[in-house]
């Protein structure tokens, strides 16, 4: 053998051991992996069991950490300090000139008012069920209420102690101080125990048991006529204020851009996945009594901030970030004055804590404060008199008489009853609130359902939040904003409805258990004909959805089943997803199978703004961040983008990495035993300007275990395609392989 042919021949061998390293080290490279959600991933009802209404729903854990436990004596030594200005540096202030508590544990003013005089940063959010939070401050900056109290402590223009030490000394030399700590703490007064007691006592604060709360747990009397108007409207599609300011506590853990303008970076300041401008949901608890409003305290009444978010918030002002649930909607001011007084019906002040009559400091304490608004809340939460009264009756069915509205007959009924509609047209909203009730139109001799029109004015047909809720056999058209919607709710029946529309959704349910979808016809909405969302146990059969944005849609959802359905002319056709800054934080095992997925290529008519929006059409079955999802048997044919397309969320592009508190990654899918004919042929551009051509199956080739057994003829991106039979080490290698070729040389 010549020389140079040995040295080819080296050659050959070396580059063939440098891949087989390459292989090996690709092969023993793990693959990132979303982390796990575990049970509490916030998906189905919260309903309370057993209740009158679907809208009694259980408060989350407090705060409270094991080695903190809240006692009443605690409690009481953490009260007394609240209201004692020796923890202040000048021995002036105390934790209740900011927190007081007629003020609605507020200060009244736009902004709070420094040590120094001058204005502090933000205004000072109410502490009122603060011990439910899992994030404090305007930005989220600490987790513990143990830890929060030191830093206004410290802080040195709010109370500017520059010595703990000293403070703790000043706190140990009073005997009656002495002896409650060391009674409590076997330590005795340490800086650590003063903030426990404070933690203690401000888990103390909750608010619990207000108009809204009594007319949820049954006393259908507690709120007023108008009142029930305004809470239909706060958990209409159209206001959307449910989808942030959640049932029980009327808040929220995440961050988001509303659009007040201002130099304030918000979340963006602590946190490097924080938008500029996103700030905490607070809560809605005593929102009456705790004006000015907003992160600056910018908006002195609630008609100001409601006609702000009426307006789409800061997309007035040219703000781009704002958050998807801020898109603005109408409002006359019949709606804003119902709206209002909904609100002051989350006022409850029964666990409102005294103002001592003096410390153990002996120090001047806050002097009581006069509020205008507590006169306001009696006048609006003077009761109603909705007619509906629980009785211990046999259950009855309740027909709708000619001329008499749907609601009538719905306020008649107590659980257990059927409604009953007979053929007719009817124009207007029906609300439900009451457990175990029949919604059922009684069709005419043809057979034709009757029909609630909104006539493109009213936002919804149907609203209800009572569990064991059943309705169909209706015709629903012409909302605005939904057909049927059901939220907060365990076992939900729809079927034999026909929605044409209905604006946002056609049927809706959301934060839901134990979900039946049968033999439902949905066309001409401009997000999803059937959605479900944030909800566990969801099944979707028997029907047909076409002339809409997203055909099927299952969001943030656990458990779901969609077979035996027929989508086509939609712009998707079937969507699993998760998205992001929602309740829910999971979106796994669903099924879908034996479906005929048909030409969904209609043009995208999502509002702009809507995460609808980001859809691209042309797809047949969209598999966006989910995991666990079982595809198979189905027919998938003519869907001009793909006939399945699966992608994470960050390879998407829908997002911003800073938006994404979610597992973004699609993980442990199973597509197989398909048929598809003509898919992939003409991407839309939005795929096609991403290098993303068209095929039968499109994979972005993210996420752990995810196979496709389907038949040699289906054509895919990539041109291979891992399936049930190959290794775990080969699928490591080729994933690695692929995604350094994407990212680096591609």
């Amino acid at each position: 053998m010549s020389k140079a042919v040995k040295w080819i021949v080296g050659i050959l061998l070396g580059l063939l051991a440098l891949l087989l390293l390459v292989f090996v080290a690709a092969a023993l490279k793990p693959i990132e992996t979303d982390p796990d959600v575990g049970e509490a991933h916030g998906a189905g009802a919260s309903s309370v069991q057993p209740s009158y209404t679907g809208l009694l729903r259980q408060f989350p854990p407090l705060n409270e950490p094991p080695d903190n436990p809240t006692t009443p004596e605690k409690a009481e030594l953490g009260r007394l300090l609240f209201f004692d200005p020796i923890l202040s540096q000048n021995n002036d202030r105390s934790c209740a000139t900011c927190h007081q508590p007629d003020l609605g544990l507020g200060d009244g003013r736009a902004k709070g008012l420094g040590m120094n005089g001058e204005d502090l940063a933000r205004n000072v959010p109410t502490l009122w069920n603060v011990g439910y939070a899992q994030n404090l401050f305007w930005d989220g900056r600490l987790q513990s209420l143990e830890g929060q109290a030191e830093l206004p402590l410290t802080h040195p223009n709010e109370m500017g102690v520059t010595d703990t030490t000293a403070v703790v000394a000043e706190v140990a030399a009073i005997p009656e101080y002495q002896e409650k700590f060391s009674a409590i703490f076997p330590d005795g007064v340490t800086l650590e125990n003063i903030e426990r007691a404070l933690a203690a006592f401000q888990r103390t604060l909750i608010t619990d048991v207000s108009p809204f709360d009594r007319y949820a747990a049954g006393d259908f009397d507690a709120l007023t006529p108008q009142q029930r108007r305004g809470l239909t409207l706060f958990r209409s599609g159209a206001t959307r204020c449910f989808e942030c300011h959640t049932a029980p506590t009327f808040a929220g853990d995440t961050f988001r851009v509303v659009g007040v303008p201002s130099d304030d970076p918000g979340r963006a300041a602590v946190s490097d996945d924080g938008d500029f401008g996103a700030f905490k949901i607070p809560t809605l608890r005593n929102i009456a009594l705790t004006a000015p409003y907003m992160h600056d305290g910018s908006m002195e009444t609630l008609e100001e901030v409601l006609d702000f978010y009426a307006k789409g918030g800061g997309r007035v002002h040219g703000i781009e970030n704002v958050d998807v649930f801020v898109q603005g909607f109408e409002m006359n001011d019949q709606e804003r004055a119902d709206l209002v007084a909904f609100l002051y019906a989350l006022t409850d002040e029964s666990r409102l804590p005294e103002i001592p009559a003096s410390v153990p400091s002996g120090l001047p304490v806050i002097a009581p404060q006069e509020n205008p608004a507590r006169d306001l809340a009696a006048q609006y939460n003077a009761g109603g008199s909705s007619g509906q009264e629980i009785t211990d009756r046999e259950a009855q069915v309740i027909r709708v008489q000619e001329g008499e509205r749907i609601q009538t007959a719905v306020d008649r009924a107590q659980p257990g009853d059927t409604i009953e509609i007979p053929y007719g047209v009817y124009n207007e909203r029906v609300v439900v609130d009451m457990n175990d009730i029949t919604l059922i139109g009684i069709p005419d001799e043809n057979g034709v359902f009757p029909v609630l029109d909104g006539l493109g004015k009213l936002t919804e047909g149907i609203i209800a939040s009572g569990n064991n809720f059943s309705v169909g056999t209706l015709h629903i058209r012409n909302y605005t904003d939904n057909g049927v919607i059901v939220e907060g709710v365990t076992d939900v029946y729809f079927h034999d409805i026909f929605a044409e529309n209905t604006g946002t959704y056609g049927v809706y349910p959301v934060k839901s258990t134990n979900v039946l979808i049968e033999r439902v016809e949905v066309t001409g909405v401009d997000d999803a004909g059937i959605y479900a969302g944030q909800s566990e146990n969801v099944v979707v059969r028997d029907s047909i959805v076409y002339g809409n944005v997203l055909g099927i849609e299952l969001e943030n959802t656990v458990g779901g089943e969609i077979y035996n359905n027929y989508a086509y002319d939609n712009s998707v056709g079937i969507f699993v997803v998760v998205l992001p800054q929602l309740t829910a934080k999971i979106s796994t095992d669903t099924v879908v199978r034996d479906n005929r997925v048909e030409a969904n290529n209609h043009v995208n008519f999502a509002p702009e703004g809507a995460i609808a929006k980001v859809a691209p059409p042309g797809v047949g079955v969209l598999l966006l961040a989910t995991d666990k999802a079982d595809v198979y048997r189905n027919i998938i044919t003519g869907n001009k983008s793909a006939g399945i397309a699966l992608f994470s969320l960050t390879r998407s592009g829908a997002f911003e990495v800073s938006e994404i508190d979610v597992g973004p990654i699609p993980e442990n899918n199973w597509i197989h035993e398909n048929q598809y004919q003509n898919n992939g042929y003409d991407p839309d551009p939005s795929l096609a300007d991403l290098g993303i051509p068209g095929a039968d199956i499109v994979w972005d080739m993210t996420g752990i275990n995810n196979r496709f057994d389907e038949a040699d003829t289906v054509t895919s991106v990539p041109p291979l395609l891992p399936a049930s039979d190959w290794p775990d080490w080969a699928y490591n290698a080729y994933y690695n392989i692929l995604n350094f070729l994407v990212e680096n040389l591609l």
